[in-house]
């Protein structure tokens, strides 16, 4: 498949914060392009600073398989930057 590619475009991000477990503080969804829906994305704290996402997946007994994760790294930093900054927004409104 040809396509031309295009800028992903986060065009609603959903944030539902949680008490804090294993450095997991928030799950996320957002929709992409107006078009695809995406939940049960994890927002992890960094030992470091900052945060990280995780994915769904469904374990098996062998392994992990994965529900879906971004393909390309345009596409995950999209993601991320938008979902962060969705979070950082709502913890500073609730200072």
């Amino acid at each position: 498949m040809n396509t031309p590619t295009e800028k992903t475009l986060i065009t609603e991000v959903t944030i539902i914060p949680i008490k804090p477990r294993n450095g997991l503080v928030a799950l996320a969804s957002c929709v992409i392009d107006n078009k695809f829906y995406i939940c049960s994305i994890g927002v992890y704290t960094r030992l470091n600073g900052g945060y990280r996402l995780t994915y769904p997946n469904k374990k098996s007994k062998d392994s992990a398989i994965n529900i879906f994760h971004p393909i390309n790294k345009e596409c995950g930093d999209c993601i991320e930057k938008a979902v962060i900054d969705e979070y950082e927004k709502l913890m500073v409104a609730d200072m």
